[in-house]
């Protein structure tokens, strides 16, 4: 991973915006689309800088003095000179999905923005915000914070009470919270993988590596595989004690080359 994807909450802030034309018209609808302030380059509350001038000279010389007074600054079609890029975004507010390339190509992340726009309700929003306004009943049926997790990872799940990818009506909420399924019990499940390479992990095994509170696995394992993981799962090299810890254990297995 090259970039850190973040999302910034420049709301009611200011954020510089140099140059003029269409470049810079669509920087500015992306800023005020945010719900930030465009100001000039003089500005000196703003939090971020966005360069959109044609000519190299002036737009670098332009970038180097903003970040010489530390701001973060995006150049338009200088991937290089960017400390930051803008994903393509689809937006189901609250919930943003950031597609992004590095600045490698602008119109692949804008067809796959245009494909993942096909496969995610309208609603979800809505569902977002539903989510959000019951979390103390979530939290008072779930006190525990893994097993809160692992109720919600059950929802979400695909065909699950809650899955992001279907359309729910606005009771869908109480309707989950009033069933009697408890969270999945704690466990150990042990994958024997099918390589080492992290295209062959199977729809379950990927589904289990974002939903694990430890990832034991063997030596041999690739970070690619690994990285499939929560980024806040537990990670040991070696197999599982006994008995294992609390929650949902994986053991990463893959056999060796000569076996």
């Amino acid at each position: 991973m090259d970039q850190l994807p973040i999302f910034v909450n420049v709301r009611g802030r200011k954020v510089i915006l140099v140059g003029e034309g269409d470049a810079a018209d669509a920087k500015r609808r992306l800023i005020e689309r945010a719900g930030g302030h465009c100001v000039d380059a003089g500005n000196a509350d703003a939090v971020l800088a966005f360069v959109a001038i044609e000519d190299e000279d002036e737009a670098l010389g332009s970038a180097a003095d903003l970040k010489a007074r530390g701001l973060l600054v995006n150049v338009v079609d200088r991937p290089d000179q960017c400390d930051f890029t803008t994903p393509a975004v689809v937006d189901r507010q609250p919930v943003l999905v950031a597609v992004g390339t590095g600045g490698a190509s602008a119109g692949m992340a804008k067809a796959i923005r245009q494909r993942i726009e096909t496969i995610l309700p309208q609603n979800l929003g809505a569902l977002a915000n539903a989510v959000a306004h019951a979390r103390d009943a979530i939290r008072s049926k779930w006190p525990l914070a893994a097993d809160r997790r692992r109720a919600l990872d059950q929802a979400f799940a695909a065909g699950g009470s809650l899955d992001p990818f279907q359309s729910h009506g606005p009771a869908a909420i109480e309707t989950w919270l009033d069933q009697d399924d408890a969270a999945q019990p704690s466990r150990l499940v042990e994958i024997p993988l099918l390589s080492g390479n992290a295209d062959d992990l199977t729809l379950l095994t990927a589904r289990l590596l974002g939903e694990a509170d430890y990832v034991f696995h063997d030596s041999n394992i690739p970070g690619a595989i690994l990285n499939r993981a929560r980024a806040d799962a537990v990670r040991h090299e070696g197999a599982p004690p006994t008995p294992a810890p609390e929650g949902l254990v994986l053991y990463l297995r893959l056999p060796s080359a000569s076996g």
